[in-house]
């Protein structure tokens, strides 16, 4: 499936000048390489070679590269998720589970994968609908997590939870994070959920500062349809995906969360395995 990356798309965290930096230095590299690259304006302004929109370059490339940290990775994941096209990412030094190559280690990592000495990551993606007055008015496909929260001056929500449309419980709680193994290193760990392995097929359903203390994080298969009620006649509720998109909920609304047909499929160096990067990023084993 993935024998030759001939043309590689760059994609840089927006409007961070380390990133501009490295994707220039790294576009040289490429075409010095053979390699046909899609990049935005920044680079090519700097190269005097044609720019892409990103969706263009989703289009045209064979493989992802991309500059940044994991909000820059999860975005070019929605992007391209109906393509498969794979991605790689390289961290600017910040907390990366997804941007997991290091700037010392890109271009042997690079010279690795495209000599085909790299393994290619499936990560499960989740659905999320948003159905008011028994109507579909929005669908979005996410990596991470879909979180329900309060804002800062509301009272606890109640959340209404079933699971394939038996009744699980209704949290009490300062909102809910419903996770994917990808997603449990991110704000579910942070809220105390487990970390799961990236290929486990399941979903975490983490509440946040729920007021009754047994409530704990849940793990449930993959295959199962979540549904959430909203109970809540505070106004200030407010649904996030992957951090990025958000929008104010109210009473009655109903989230359902299901296992999407389409995967994020993340290129990796056989150099470095998941243990390791759970070592490193999380401090585990130093004193």
């Amino acid at each position: 499936m993935y024998n030759s990356f001939q043309n590689i798309g760059i994609f840089l965290k927006k409007e961070h000048e380390t990133a501009a930096n490295v994707g220039i230095k790294l576009s040289k590299w490429l075409l010095a390489n053979g390699k046909n690259i899609y990049v935005e304006e920044v680079i090519a302004t700097a190269l005097n070679i044609t720019h892409f929109s990103r969706q263009e370059i989703a289009k045209h490339c064979d493989i992802s590269i991309v500059i940044g940290g994991d909000g820059t990775f999860l975005s070019v994941a929605r992007l391209i998720r109906k393509s498969n096209t794979p991605i790689i990412g390289i961290n600017l030094g910040s907390l990366g589970f997804l941007t997991e190559i290091t700037l010392e280690e890109m271009f042997n990592t690079l010279t690795d994968i495209f000599n085909g000495n790299y393994i290619v990551d499936e990560r499960m993606m989740l659905t999320a609908s948003l159905i008011r007055d028994q109507k579909k008015l929005n669908e979005y496909t996410v990596l991470n997590d879909v979180v329900i929260n309060k804002g800062a001056l509301a009272r606890m929500i109640n959340l209404k939870t079933f699971i394939n449309e038996k009744y699980l419980t209704t949290y009490k709680a300062d909102g809910l994070i419903v996770a994917t193994p990808t997603g449990s290193t991110a704000y579910s760990l942070s809220a105390g959920g487990p970390i799961l392995y990236p290929n486990i097929n399941s979903f975490i359903i983490t509440p946040i500062c729920p007021h009754t203390l047994t409530h704990r994080p849940i793990v449930v298969a993959g295959d199962v349809n979540i549904k959430v009620e909203l109970n809540s006649q505070d106004s200030d509720v407010i649904i996030t995906l992957d951090g990025q998109i958000g929008f104010p909920l109210k009473n009655n609304d109903i989230i359902t969360v299901e296992k999407s047909t389409q995967k994020t499929f993340i290129v990796k160096s056989k150099r470095k395995d998941y243990f390791e990067v759970l070592r490193n990023k999380l401090k585990w084993g130093i004193f």
